[in-house]
């Protein structure tokens, strides 16, 4: 168990360890069984954390201001459009300035070609550790309570465990990528054979697929690219996870109108009953919400027994709260 994470930045998923990464699961259960039996465990009374926001949110803001106060210490929501930021407080103003008030800085920032980067400036300038919400590149949150929700539905041995992470419709706008990136990197490390299914036009980023292929090679696991206009049900077959949601075709077009027509030619790729039976019988359907209802999942998957999206968003307060237990005490 490699426990020495006092201090350290979250913002890609490779920054911890496949070692760190264990120890915040085993803290996450720690503390998720804690909460259950009503054990108090203000492992961070009289802390502080920064969430900056320049996107929208219900579970991140949800979770991180319960995670704080459940630990003891107190969450500061600050949306930057009621800052200075668009008055000239850069990068080295918010990190210098909020790491020397707070005991962390948590950041969500999703802007494509502009997020990560300004997470990472913030870093660079600040004493206090940075979480990052969601950028334009990674989730890492997410895909740790993701993490958390496969090992309770499948079991902490993981190898050979077939997880469809596939591109669905939806009709909104041109969702991030960060998303399914974060997954392909992370889900390699603990042995799960991932399949990555997407229309043509939206694929991700080079770095991130070469990447996502070297955590495969070094863990002996599976990654397998379905990039075809009517992959979907192919990448189902005989699944253990079934991951489906919807991103942009953000590396074809930045045009949100192009998009938006490109996104319009894929409304068969909707998770169904039908794509579902293609799965094993005990397969589990996951989103990271919120899901287009009957657009990009149908309610009847949604809402039946193989859906565990719930417990998914249960598990980001836990994995969160270890994550600021284990960086910020």
């Amino acid at each position: 168990m490699q426990t020495n994470l006092r201090g350290r930045d979250l913002i890609g998923d490779l920054d911890f360890s496949k070692e760190e990464i264990e120890t915040v699961l085993d803290v996450a259960f720690d503390l998720k069984r804690k909460r259950a039996l009503g054990e108090p465990h203000p492992y961070l009374r009289d802390k502080v954390l920064a969430m900056l926001f320049f996107y929208s949110s219900t579970r991140t803001r949800g979770s991180f201001e319960a995670g704080m106060a459940q630990l003891g210490g107190h969450a500061a929501f600050i949306e930057s459009k009621t800052t200075q930021i668009a008055h000239g407080d850069t990068p080295v103003e918010i990190g210098q300035i909020f790491g020397r008030y707070f005991d962390g800085i948590a950041i969500r920032h999703v802007d494509w070609k502009v997020g990560n980067q300004y997470i990472r400036e913030v870093a660079q300038h600040s004493r206090a550790p940075v979480l990052n919400m969601q950028c334009d590149i990674y989730h890492p949150f997410q895909c740790l309570a993701d993490l958390m929700t496969i090992i309770e539905k499948k079991g902490r041995d993981l190898r050979r465990k077939r997880v469809v992470v596939s591109w669905a419709y939806a009709a909104s706008y041109q969702k991030p990528i960060s998303v399914p990136q974060s997954l392909i990197l992370q889900l390699p490390r603990f042995g799960m054979d991932v399949v990555l299914a997407h229309p043509p036009e939206f694929k991700l980023m080079p770095e991130i697929l070469d990447a996502a292929h070297e955590q495969a090679r070094k863990y002996h696991a599976g990654f397998e690219i379905i990039s075809d206009p009517d992959g979907m049900e192919k990448a189902f077959k005989d699944a253990d996870v079934i991951y489906a949601k919807s991103w942009g075709a953000l590396l074809t077009t930045e045009d949100a109108n192009e998009g938006a027509r490109i996104i319009e030619q894929y409304k068969h790729w909707i998770t169904d009953s039908r794509k579902m039976k293609l799965a094993k019988d005990d397969a589990v359907y996951m989103h990271p919400l919120p899901a287009d209802r009957d657009i990009e999942v149908t309610s009847e998957v949604m809402d039946g027994p193989n859906s565990v999206v719930f417990d998914q968003a249960e598990n980001r307060l836990h994995v969160q709260k270890a994550v600021m237990a284990l960086t910020m005490s």
